[in-house]
């Protein structure tokens, strides 16, 4: 496995001098026993993963209040308890729509220890930093109490998610004196959602960056036929996500990709992604750079399926409803495609329902338009039906 040390280590520390594996596994998409359940985690297959990770080398391990209806942290704490908590870095995150007075950012964070088993992170994070959700920070004093934390030992890192614009970007960074900073970093949005700028400001702020969503949810795995057959004729015996993992990982500065594992393949094929890891070549850069070309084609919608659009008060399946159209614009807008797709969703999550509320807007990391999305969806799919 490939290790990169942390700038910002804390000592005395328990982490083998800084050194964090270039690969960290995500927690928000544990396999599951029930799909329509994200708390019902397939423990046994999960614990699979995790040790199978931890085996080969992983040593950051990420979760959140919110992930898998508040269990991925009572998960990940049941998981981890049998290995020396000095093995391994744990990083969590403080979610500020929970935020309705100054005193919830210390219980919530008691809960947060409470459910990981520790007494202290190694990474912490403010959770999910947008327009939206920056005010409510702000408002509720959370650098100051979390940095607070950090100096009691607490917290040994202190950084931030982000999914806004360049301009609040520039905004947090001058808020706090942070340890490090996770982006949604990949080649899809490198240009299309200005993710490079991102990078260089956090550079040139001197922080290191983890990576989230180097596959977007899953998107760049798949591609369309088109665009996986150019990256398929360059390397055969490669997956379409070890292309993005090295993508991201070949990017200057990026401390660890992390990365939603659900199957033991896919965290086999992570690892040996990283183990070893080689960086992405000139010519292989130019690859991907073809293929992107024409994915970009297929004009698809950016949903990552991080849900937190959910749940919808008029029952729409949101992430459900944005797959059905990417896989219909994936398969050049095949009209049985997308009607196959629409209606093995339940009835009732159906795009048809939406009655355009906005309620999902302020909440979408990726800033899409839910409710031109949903009537474009309901248009097509009844268009398919004639």
């Amino acid at each position: 496995m490939e290790y990169r040390v942390a700038r910002h280590n804390p000592a005395p520390y328990n982490d083998a001098d800084g050194k964090i594996s270039l690969l960290g596994l995500g927690t928000m998409r544990l396999p599951l026993r029930d799909p329509a359940d994200p708390t019902s985690i397939d423990e046994e297959k999960a614990r699979e993963i995790f040790d199978y990770a931890y085996a080969h080398g992983v040593n950051y391990f990420d979760t959140a209040y919110p992930y898998h209806g508040k269990m991925s942290e009572k998960f990940c704490g049941k998981a981890l308890s049998k290995y020396p908590r000095q093995s391994y870095h744990l990083a969590s995150k403080l979610p500020g729509w929970f935020l309705k007075c100054d005193a919830d950012v210390p219980r919530i964070f008691a809960e947060q220890l409470e459910n990981c088993r520790t007494d202290y992170f190694d990474f912490y994070l403010v959770h999910s930093v947008h327009e939206g959700s920056w005010p409510n920070y702000v408002k509720y004093h959370a650098y100051d109490q979390l940095d607070a934390m950090r100096r009691a030992g607490r917290i040994k890192r202190l950084g931030f998610s982000f999914h806004g614009s360049v301009a609040l970007l520039r905004e947090v960074l001058a808020a706090g004196d942070w340890d490090f900073v996770q982006l949604q970093l990949n080649y899809f949005d490198w240009d299309y959602q200005n993710s490079r700028e991102k990078y260089e400001l956090c550079a040139a702020a001197g922080l290191q960056v983890i990576v989230m969503e180097p596959v977007r949810g899953g998107m760049l795995n798949t591609l369309c036929p088109e665009a996986a057959e150019i990256l398929h004729a360059a390397a055969p015996e490669r997956s379409l996500a070890s292309w993005a993992i090295r993508w991201a990982a070949s990017l200057p500065g990026v401390l660890c990709v992390l990365s939603g594992m659900s199957t033991r393949e896919q965290v086999e094929d992570n690892v040996a992604s990283m183990d070893p890891f080689v960086p992405l070549t000139t010519a292989e850069q130019a690859t991907l750079a073809k293929a992107l070309e024409v994915f970009r084609a297929r004009q698809l919608v950016p949903c990552t399926a991080c849900r937190y659009c959910m749940p919808c008060p008029a029952g729409v399946d949101i992430p459900a409803m944005m797959h059905v159209w990417n896989e219909y614009r994936l398969h050049g807008n095949r009209a049985a495609n997308l009607k196959e797709n629409y209606n093995d969703a339940p009835e009732a999550a159906r795009a048809e329902h939406c009655v355009g509320c906005g309620a999902c807007l302020d909440k979408c990391p990726q800033h899409i338009d839910i409710r031109s999305m949903m009537t474009a969806i309901r248009t097509a799919a009844q268009e398919s039906e004639k």
